[in-house]
């Protein structure tokens, strides 16, 4: 990002990590942020709500949660949602089953003669860090609960695709989300909060409430009022538009320090991509990534790089291959090759 697309959280200076959490990404992200969005992310601090991201597949939803994290050095952890996935599941898990394989393998290895028995070294030291008597070994924390247990500087937590769990799904994690921003382990009876009272004055707390950026596609339709409520909400627009889509190229090369396409090649390869994209008839308009993917091949593919005037050539589509990932939109440029 350039100083000026940063996404600085003005009305909190303190807020911005001194230094870069080990869970931080450690490379800045190629991402072009509007002043509308760049706004929204700012109110989503600010006001400690979620912040829910919907848009065209590939317009750079995911990809957000990323840079911010990056600009401001806080760690990053992402939960991937699924039709089976549950609330708890990015609060932690708990293996009462390893926990009783341990109680047993304990139990069989007290009445056996040390030289009977066979171990795996990895294995062997993996349950020795772990003791079935303290429950605490045998909890692990999701994105959230990860995000919870941070003591220094708030998260991201970037929950990905939230339309794919079920309809209860997103209420659930209202109860979580919400003051006084806490969760219970059952299994080993602790509370484990993002905001705690400073040691050292009475008044004081220490914020470590997670930024929440949740990206939704409305696979199975709206999400629960009750929850839409609580979040804030940004539609995000897919860059069609050529000067955009040039400035995003630009960004691209420059943060990673490659090569960029000759000019021409450039505008011509966002002029026939955004005539591909706007056509009618596709059953899945490829995105960003897959154009950044495609100027790439039309670059450095081939020992020259690709002619940029036959991108102008009608019914010539090369490479196919990286815009179209349905076998109905890929036969309609089959002729291209």
């Amino acid at each position: 990002m350039t100083t000026s697309e940063k996404l600085e959280f003005t009305n909190n200076p303190k807020l911005r990590s001194e230094n870069r959490h080990q869970d931080s990404p450690t490379h800045p992200e190629p991402y072009v942020v509007s002043n509308e969005l760049k706004k929204a992310v700012n109110l989503a601090i600010y006001l400690r709500r979620p912040l829910l991201l919907e848009g065209d597949a590939g317009c750079g939803k995911t990809r957000l949660a990323s840079a911010v994290a990056y600009e401001l050095g806080f760690p990053l952890y992402r939960w991937d949602v699924r039709s089976t996935t549950k609330a708890q599941d990015g609060l932690y898990e708990y293996d009462a089953i390893l926990r009783l394989h341990d109680v047993q393998t304990q139990k069989v290895e007290e009445q056996l003669p040390a030289d009977e028995i066979e171990s795996d070294e990895d294995e062997d030291d993996e349950r020795l860090k772990r003791n079935p008597a303290n429950a605490r070994h045998y909890r692990k924390f999701g994105a959230l609960g990860k995000a919870f247990k941070l003591k220094d500087c708030p998260a991201v937590v970037l929950i990905d695709e939230i339309d794919k769990a079920d309809l209860d799904f997103p209420n659930d994690l209202l109860t979580v989300l919400d003051e006084p921003w806490e969760f219970k382990i059952k299994e080993t009876g602790e509370t484990i909060r993002a905001t705690y009272p400073r040691k050292d004055a009475e008044d004081d707390v220490i914020d470590c409430r997670p930024i929440v950026i949740i990206t939704s596609n409305k696979e199975k339709g709206n999400l629960p009022a009750p929850f839409l409520r609580r979040c804030l909400y940004h539609y995000l627009e897919f860059p069609n538009d050529a000067k955009l889509l040039t400035k995003i190229v630009k960004k691209h090369y420059q943060i990673r320090e490659e090569t960029p396409p000759p000019s021409a090649l450039v505008e011509n390869a966002i002029e026939c991509f955004l005539k591909v994209w706007e056509k009618d008839g596709l059953f899945k308009k490829p995105g960003t990534s897959e154009f950044l993917d495609w100027l790439k091949a039309l670059h450095t593919f081939e020992p020259k790089p690709y002619d940029a005037d036959l991108l102008k050539t009608d019914n010539l589509l090369p490479y196919r291959e990286l815009l179209f990932k349905l076998q109905q939109d890929w036969k309609k440029y089959a002729k291209a090759s």
